[in-house]
C-alpha cells in the first residue's frame, strides 16, 4: 500500500512542490542522484570507475509535450557523452534513455531520431544507449523503436519490467542472440489488468522472465538488489553454461555499494544506474517506492539524524 501511495505521489505537483521545499530533501536525493550538472555526473563515474564499476548514465526527465524540450533532452546527453569521452569507458560507460523526454509522447518519428543522434554519439565513445521502459502504453511504441535503432545500432539494449503479464512473451522475443535486455521488477502505478500487484508475484514473475534470458543467447543485465536473484542468477548460469561475462548485474546509484563492490570483484560485471540533473523527483519517488528501506532513511534525515 505504501508503494502505490508514493508511485501515486510521483505523478502528483502537488507533493512534488511540497516535497522539494524541505529544507533536507538535497542532502537525501544526494545519495540517489549525482548531482544536477554534467560535471558532477562525471566526478561520480570517474568515481565508480575506479572501484572497477560499470555505468548506465540517465540523464533525469520525465515525459515532455514540448518538441524543444526533447531536443534539448537530446542534446543533453550527447553534451554528455562528449564530457565522458577523454575517460576512455568504452562499453563500460553507456547511457541509458527514456523516449518519453525526447519526444515519444509527440511522435515516434521525433523520438526515434533524437535516439539515433544519442546512440550515434555514444558510439563515438565505443559505447551504447539502453532504452528505459515507462508505463504500460508505453512499451509498443519503444520495442518499435528499438527495432528501427538496431538496424544502424545494434548493440542498443532494453529494459523490460517483469511485473507486467506481457512481459514473458517479449523476453522470448528480445533473447536471440547480441540483443542486450536489463530486466526489472517494474517502477510504475500500473492497474491489476495488465500487472501484477503483490511483491510475491512479483518476484516469481522476475525469475520466469530470468530463465528465459539466461537461457536465451542474448546478454542478460540483472537489474537487482535482492540476494535470493542474484544466487538464481548464478545458479542459472551454471545451468546454461553461461560464462562471467555474457550476462551483468545492475544495481542503482546509492544503494547497496557493498554489494556492488563485492560482485564486481568476484569477478561480474556490474553496472551502476547513475542518474543526474535537476528533473529528480519522478525518479526519487519510484525509489522510496521500491524500497522501504529507502523511506526510513528519507525520514531519518528530515528528523536530522
Amino acid at each position: 500500500m505504501l508503494g502505490q501511495l508514493l508511485l501515486a505521489a510521483s505523478r502528483s505537483g502537488l507533493v512534488r512542490r511540497s516535497v522539494s521545499g524541505f529544507p533536507l530533501t538535497n542532502k537525501v536525493v544526494q545519495r540517489f542522484v549525482a548531482g544536477e550538472s554534467v560535471e558532477e555526473a562525471r566526478v561520480a563515474v570517474e568515481r565508480l570507475r575506479d572501484a572497477n564499476l560499470a555505468v548506465t548514465i540517465d540523464h533525469l526527465g520525465e515525459e515532455t509535450l514540448d518538441a524543444d524540450a526533447a531536443k534539448a533532452t537530446a542534446g543533453a546527453y550527447i553534451t554528455l557523452l562528449e564530457a565522458l569521452r577523454p575517460l576512455g569507458l568504452g562499453a563500460r560507460g553507456e547511457v541509458s534513455v527514456k523516449l518519453s523526454a525526447v519526444g515519444q509522447r509527440l511522435d515516434d518519428a521525433m523520438a526515434l531520431e533524437h535516439a539515433r543522434e544519442i546512440c550515434a554519439a555514444a558510439a563515438l565513445n565505443g559505447s551504447t544507449v539502453t532504452l528505459d521502459m515507462e508505463d504500460h502504453t508505453t512499451v509498443d511504441s519503444t520495442l518499435a523503436i528499438l527495432r528501427k535503432l538496431r538496424e544502424d545500432h545494434p548493440e542498443t539494449g532494453v529494459a523490460v519490467q517483469a511485473y507486467l503479464f506481457r512481459s514473458e512473451a517479449d523476453c522470448r522475443d528480445l533473447s536471440a542472440e547480441g540483443s542486450r535486455v536489463r530486466l526489472v521488477k517494474g517502477a510504475y502505478r500500473e492497474p491489476a489488468s495488465v500487472a501484477h500487484q503483490s511483491k510475491a508475484e512479483v518476484d516469481k514473475a522476475y525469475v520466469r522472465c530470468l530463465r528465459i534470458l539466461m537461457a536465451g543467447k542474448g546478454y542478460p543485465m540483472v537489474a537487482t538488489h535482492d540476494d535470493r536473484l542474484i544466487a538464481i542468477t548464478e545458479l542459472l548460469a551454471d545451468r546454461h553454461g553461461r560464462s562471467i561475462g555474457d550476462h551483468e548485474f545492475q544495481m542503482l546509484y546509492g544503494i547497496r555499494t557493498d554489494r556492488q563492490e563485492s560482485l564486481a570483484g568476484a569477478g561480474h560485471t556490474v553496472r551502476v544506474y547513475v542518474p543526474y540533473g535537476d528533473d529528480w523527483y519522478g525518479y526519487f519517488m519510484r525509489r522510496l517506492a521500491e524500497r522501504p528501506a529507502n523511506v526510513a532513511f528519507f525520514l531519518r534525515a528530515l528528523g536530522g539524524k
